[in-house]
């Protein structure tokens, strides 16, 4: 995959110079102003509007989980999916607030859902394998998630995408992805996840430091990817890649979605042109994921439930950057005096 690299100095110009004139003190819309010109930037054009945005749940299961890295069963990944659809879900919640159209995608849950509309099955097995027991995922396995990621964002209208997930023990495969592609201590990539004590946590820890040593040679993005798992981690990252692709906005869950993104930096690292970064989440691990890429997220709340929940709470933000820019009078239209 090829991207074009958005850096415009003359675009970018002609933003800021846009942004600089509206009837305010320079910069005192701070970070707003910044992000109106970055989305400005991923779109190509000086009037950004965010049309008909996409909230997609990617879903799967991990066979890893048995070994005790979740506070949760497995269980609770197909009972959420329902949750999810049912409407109940905080993350439901949030979509019906903000007008985002939710689409739940079952990657490799371990459950047969019954079919109905915000659900697409592209299920490649019933979850990974057990990572301490060899590779997560077989190289085909893997390539057919990312495929369907690529296919579930074709198949959607509109130019942004919010990335969700749910499985339990993908923090497991995101702390695993982290510690490889940085080379970062593990000890530092393991947190509490849905909520393990700490004496779980250690125990995670240990699981996890026998995982990463019997794939020592998993370096590659793809192959630490295959090793270490999550059907929907695979989805998210060919989701990130056809949406930057399509050049789409591509708004940046927690800890789990950014790990699809650094594996799909890794292969391209033009992504992250696209990606606005929704939040720093509490669980151990993301602020560090964050700094690996790069980002700056725009909000810091202590959010650690996932599902696409920070990204749909950070949303009015990209809206209102995008509207004021388009609407927001200049000194000169709206016949305001200048300082100085």
């Amino acid at each position: 995959m090829t991207l074009k690299d958005l850096h415009d100095p003359t675009l970018a110009a002609r933003l800021r110079h846009l942004l600089d004139h509206k009837t305010k003190p320079l910069g005192s819309l701070g970070r707003i102003e910044d992000l109106a010109l970055h989305i400005g930037l991923i779109l190509g054009t000086e009037s950004p509007r965010l049309e008909q945005p996409q909230l997609v749940v990617f879903a799967g299961d991990h066979g890893l989980a048995a070994r005790g890295v979740s506070a949760y069963p497995s269980d609770v990944t197909w009972q959420m999916v329902e949750n999810f659809l049912a409407g109940g879900a905080a993350v439901s919640v949030l979509a019906r607030q903000h007008h985002l159209a939710l689409t739940v995608v079952d990657c490799g849950v371990r459950h047969e859902f019954t079919p109905r509309p915000g659900l697409l099955v592209r299920k490649v097995a019933p979850g990974t394998a057990d990572a301490l027991e060899g590779p997560a995922m077989s190289a085909a396995q893997c390539h057919q998630a990312l495929e369907a990621g690529r296919d579930v964002v074709r198949s959607l209208p509109g130019n942004a995408l919010l990335l969700g997930e749910m499985g339990i023990g993908n923090t497991s495969a995101a702390s695993l992805l982290l510690a490889r592609l940085a080379d970062a201590d593990l000890n530092e990539c393991v947190g509490a996840g849905t909520g393990l004590d700490a004496a779980g946590v250690v125990r995670k820890r240990e699981v996890l430091r026998r995982v990463l040593e019997s794939h020592a040679d998993a370096r590659d993005p793809l192959d630490a990817l295959a090793a270490f798992g999550g059907f929907e981690v695979a989805a998210l990252v060919g989701a990130v890649q056809q949406a930057a692709q399509e050049r789409r906005v591509i708004v940046v869950d927690g800890f789990i979605t950014s790990s699809a993104v650094l594996v799909a930096s890794r292969i391209e690292p033009l992504v992250l042109q696209r990606c606005v970064f929704a939040h720093r989440s509490d669980e151990s691990g993301h602020a560090l994921m964050l700094r690996e890429l790069g980002a700056r997220p725009l909000l810091d709340l202590g959010l650690r439930l996932g599902e696409g929940s920070g990204a749909a709470t950070a949303w009015p933000l990209l809206v209102s950057a995008c509207n004021l820019l388009r609407e927001m009078a200049s000194f000169d239209s709206a016949g305001v005096s200048r300082s100085g």
